[in-house]
């Protein structure tokens, strides 16, 4: 295919707005309000949620701010999804965020989002979540472990960027081993079953989102009666909770680095905004979402909102059942705390306090649960993006091909599936991790900005649903997280210059792939 025009950085006509804002008319509509929701709630809740409150812990020192953090969390999450509402709403489209950037901003701006996503987003988070499937299932067989290699392997030693100490690659072993072969196997069945319809992956994704929000909720309701500890009570709330919480206090970050409260909540957000993060998945499969003008700004609103409050009440259980603060050489569960919970898995060791070995098993079962279905809609959702972007000419032109038969992204969710497996594989996927973060921020910032942009350039476009607070509550979004950005820059280089290099490395790719005589037209 070839095509004599580029695509232009603005849109120009009338008719080029119809043409890349309404509903692609030849995918199925097969995601009703529930699965739009569960969608929403299933992509969101992996096995963050019990892990990353040891590091926050660590962090914060403090029963308030741990809190602190998830509420600063939970108050972005919801602000950035009734504001995506409104992009959602006017313009229902496969390849949602990647369409309001390119639309608001220009195909540029689209395309290194489409390309972060494909290289570490969506792939990275996907391997990774496989991989934690295969660490829980690890429990139950244990000849499931990183330590049981299939073949050969090879050691990547250590390796400094730019030759700066605070950040450094490597230090990984590239091979299949029987836990990460688990991952890769979630990850090639549920791309294969996805292949099927829309309607077989939204029926998958409703039944392990269902199990797994009950799942949650059952933890919560059961902990708070039987989980009650007086040494944890005593310790974080009987005139502790607001221990160092005051803004003047100062808080080590590692290395001597003293930092104030407001620097230090904005550093934590590395673990709470990863455990939040995927709520916009369901704007990627805008195009198969029945009546989306309602259920595109509904399903957001609906699961951000209970999966943060899930959120925030596991935490509070946490802090009812373990002490905040622990000893790194504890010899049990209420010794080490929350700050030093066995490989920071703070879910387990609380289940484990209440029930003993079954209930480190039961939170094994809970977690399994909530890493498949994480699997399943972020492997449902990442493949309409790399589609939306090959109509446009900007991705391999057979990744816009639809299964003659099933009407779904069949060639992207292979190449998709491909690529995590490769990831898995390389054992990078726990590095890329730690590089998103700073980058999804990046692009959640330029998207909420798009609100504004289209305001003014298309006063007139149709809007059902209209952002929450405008302009207020999007600027503030637009500050606090430009604010946690900057912050990381300065106190967590690790986490931000890679990431911040992949997203730029984007550029000349874009370039060169508009040079490509090949090129797809724009769809």
């Amino acid at each position: 295919m070839s095509t004599e025009t580029k695509p232009s950085t603005t849109v120009t006509t009338a008719s080029d707005w119809e043409r890349h804002s309404h509903q692609d008319k030849d995918l199925v509509k097969g995601l009703g309000l529930t699965s739009a929701t569960t969608l929403v709630m299933g992509s969101m809740i992996g096995s963050g949620i019990f892990i990353v409150s040891a590091e926050i812990a660590r962090e914060t020192n403090s029963p308030a701010l741990l809190i602190g953090a998830w509420l600063v969390t939970g108050f972005l999450t919801i602000v950035a999804a009734l504001s995506y509402g409104e992009l959602a709403a006017m313009m229902p489209r496969a390849g949602g965020q990647y369409v309001y950037l390119r639309e608001a901003l220009g195909p540029l701006w689209g395309f290194l989002y489409g390309w972060t996503l494909f290289l570490v987003i969506q792939t990275g988070t996907i391997a990774a979540v496989g991989v934690a499937f295969g660490k829980f299932l690890g429990v139950f067989f244990p000849s499931i472990a990183p330590s049981h290699w299939i073949g050969p392997h090879c050691p990547v030693p250590p390796f400094r960027l730019f030759g700066l100490q605070q950040i450094t690659l490597g230090n990984m072993n590239v091979g299949v081993n029987t836990q990460n072969l688990m991952g890769i196997l979630v990850v090639i069945v549920l791309s294969l079953v996805n292949i099927f319809g829309v309607k077989t992956g939204a029926m998958i994704q409703n039944v392990f989102t269902i199990s797994k929000a009950a799942a949650l909720f059952g933890f919560v309701a059961v902990a708070l009666f039987v989980g009650r500890n007086a040494t944890a009570l005593v310790a974080n709330f009987n005139g502790n909770f607001w221990r160092n919480s005051g803004l003047g206090s100062l808080h080590d970050i590692g290395g001597g680095v003293l930092v104030s409260t407001l620097t230090v909540l904005a550093v934590a957000q590395v673990g709470s905004l990863f455990s939040a993060d995927a709520w916009n998945n369901v704007t990627f499969t805008a195009g198969e979402v029945k009546n989306p003008s309602r259920n595109l700004p509904l399903s957001l609103a609906l699961g951000t909102g209970i999966v943060i409050s899930l959120y925030i009440a596991c935490n509070f259980i946490y802090l009812n059942t373990l002490p905040l603060v622990g000893n790194m050489q504890g010899a049990t569960i209420l010794e080490r705390g929350i700050q030093y919970a066995s490989e920071d898995r703070v879910g387990t060791a609380v289940m484990t306090q209440m029930f003993s070995s079954t209930g480190g098993k039961l939170m094994a079962i809970a977690i399994l649960l909530s890493t498949f279905g994480c699997c399943n809609g972020m492997l449902l959702a990442g493949a309409r993006v790399y589609y939306a972007m090959a109509k446009d000419g900007l991705f391999f032109r057979k990744v816009a091909d639809l299964h003659p038969v099933h009407k779904t992204p069949a060639v992207s969710l292979i190449l998709q599936m491909i690529w995590t497996c490769i990831l898995c594989i390389s054992g990078s996927y726990g590095q890329l991790l730690d590089y998103i973060i700073f980058a999804v921020l990046v692009f959640y910032i330029l998207t909420i900005l798009a609100i504004f942009v289209l305001r003014r350039t298309h006063p007139m476009a149709e809007r059902p649903y209209k952002a929450f607070g405008y302009p207020v509550l999007p600027a503030v979004y637009i500050v606090m997280a430009l604010f946690i950005d900057v912050v990381l820059l300065r106190y967590k280089p690790q986490y931000t210059w890679p990431g911040l290099i992949i997203v730029l490395l984007g550029i000349p790719v874009y370039y060169i792939w508009l040079r490509r005589p090949s090129r797809a037209s724009a769809a």
